[in-house]
């Protein structure tokens, strides 16, 4: 396999602000944040994409999503009246631009939406 930014991080090997770690998942600001709190949350071990994910992958799957909540309430988003939005991209056509698994956490202001 290639050179993975994301693997990287993971690794240390690329300068990133860690947010929160476990023994499965990172998470770290995004460097071109869109919106007030953008945390990119990424498994430890690659994982090219939500297209690549196994059934062997549920504890992983899993932890994407607890690793976000745990950011989320510690970002101030954890409660009803704040929420927060989690994205995740597939493929060129999303604009994925970093072929490893990751959620995109969002908030920190209302979001709208606007359909293609």
């Amino acid at each position: 396999m290639s050179s993975c930014l994301f693997c990287d991080i993971v690794a240390g090997d690329v300068p990133a602000e860690i947010v929160h770690s476990t023994d499965l998942t990172v998470a770290f600001r995004d460097v071109n944040p869109a919106a007030p709190v953008h945390v990119l949350v990424v498994p430890r071990r690659h994982i090219e994409s939500a297209a690549a994910i196994e059934a062997a992958d549920a504890e992983v799957a899993a932890a994407l999503f607890t690793t976000a909540r745990a950011v989320a309430e510690a970002e101030g988003l954890g409660s009803t009246e704040r929420g927060y939005r989690l994205v995740m991209n597939v493929g060129a056509d999303s604009l994925n631009s970093v072929p490893h698994l990751h959620v995109h956490l969002l908030g920190g202001r209302p979001m709208g939406w606007s359909p293609a």
